[in-house]
């Protein structure tokens, strides 16, 4: 699905970064399975210097979202949502606003924390080779 060059989102199934998608390069396809790939964000632990590169499973591998999930808007309460922190983007929900800036909580950590709108977007899920949106309204 995916060739050389290709600028993806990675997630993964490990503990502690469930939720999670960060952006990468595909460097290779190695069989129907997995990609080799590099993270735009995430380093080596060796050497900080070197983006990460890692073997993943195509399950784990989607399309970067449209650039209209990552347009300023105006977000509801308890819209999912994905927040940019910690070097990817995580899923959550609106549960407030302060001023110009959002609450999202996240299931995974339980945590709650404030975001400018400018880190976040609309949460899309890629299925079946299509972008669905999440988007509820509560008002």
């Amino acid at each position: 699905m995916f060739s050389k060059g290709d600028l993806v989102e990675v997630s993964s199934k490990e503990e502690g970064f469930i939720g999670s998608y960060f952006e990468a390069m595909v460097l290779t396809r190695l069989n129907d399975n997995t990609y080799k790939v590099q993270y735009k964000n995430l380093v080596e632990e060796k050497d900080e210097t070197r983006p990460l590169v890692e073997i993943v499973p195509a399950d784990e591998v989607r399309p970067m979202p449209p650039t209209a999930a990552q347009a300023i808007h105006l977000f509801s309460y308890l819209e999912r949502v994905d927040a940019f922190d910690n070097d990817g983007w995580w899923v959550g929900n609106i549960t407030g606003k302060k001023g110009s800036k959002y609450w999202v909580y996240f299931d995974t950590t339980g945590d709650e924390l404030l975001y400018p709108a400018s880190r976040l977007r609309y949460h899309l899920e890629w299925r079946n080779g299509m972008w669905v949106s999440c988007r509820k309204s509560f008002f």
